[in-house]
């Protein structure tokens, strides 16, 4: 009997962590999938648009936690398009923005197998305007750096160091376990004073935010206990924000007292 299955694989973007985030074409995507795996940024909410007898397989990364390696999660895309068709690939905020998907995408394209993109919406700009952080804004900051804070080989990117630099708002993911030596290197730049948001959960019910200045965000985070996953916000568009804004007054007023 001849083979009539036609291998598949769309790589989509979960969104930033709000089920209510993603896309309509993802959505659409997923209803017709045979086999879906996702990434732990991936809520599993969204895993109730795609068919009750759809195949659901978890291959998220966390630190010290990996359920695949990437050459095995790489190999599973293909196995399972060859095996049972169309193959939804979920990966958290925009599958192409520090998420390996065009890793995949190459990966399974070697294969011959047909490959689709549904691009997601990243965090990069969501979680901090969840918090009405404009990353850019007239007047204020005109430019604004995306960095991985950690490196395929675990080091803090040396990007950090050129942002520190500039005027641009930073907005720097995988950070958290680098925040110390983020923080240091601000602080060479004398931007003491520099305002700094951290948002864990981002756009979640589970979302928790930290605010302060370079100078007093180490502290902040400590006594929040706030962890990964989360994005770090530095440059005056934090002060710009109006859930933030009295905040930074009062922090304002404080200084000037002292």
């Amino acid at each position: 009997m001849r083979n009539t299955i036609k291998p598949k694989v769309t790589l989509v973007g979960a969104g930033p962590g709000d089920p209510d985030l993603l896309t309509l074409k993802a959505v659409k995507a997923l209803a017709v999938a045979n086999v879906v795996l996702y990434d732990a940024l991936a809520n599993e909410q969204i895993l109730a648009y795609a068919p009750k007898k759809a195949i659901k397989i978890f291959v998220g990364k966390k630190i010290g936690n990996h359920a695949y390696s990437q050459d095995q999660i790489n190999q599973l895309i293909v196995d399972n398009a060859l095996t049972y068709g169309n193959v939804v690939r979920l990966k958290g905020g925009d599958p192409f923005i520090f998420g390996r998907g065009s890793e995949e995408i190459e990966y399974v394209e070697s294969f011959g197998i047909e490959t689709v993109v549904i691009p997601g919406i990243s965090s990069v700009v969501a979680v901090p305007a969840s918090q009405g952080i404009s990353i850019t804004k007239r007047g204020v900051s005109e430019s604004f750096w995306a960095i991985t804070g950690t490196t395929s080989d675990r080091k803090l990117s040396s990007d950090v160091a050129l942002a520190a630099q500039s005027s641009a708002t930073v907005v720097i993911l995988m950070g958290m376990h680098k925040l110390p030596q983020i923080i240091e290197l601000f602080q060479k730049e004398n931007k003491g004073k520099l305002p700094v948001a951290i948002i864990q959960n981002g756009t979640t019910s589970e979302e928790k935010v930290g605010v302060g200045t370079v100078n007093s965000i180490l502290d902040i985070v400590k006594e929040q206990k706030l962890s990964s996953p989360a994005i770090i916000v530095l440059g005056e568009v934090v002060r710009e924000s109006n859930k933030l804004k009295g905040f930074y007054e009062e922090f304002l007023s404080k200084e000037i007292i002292r």
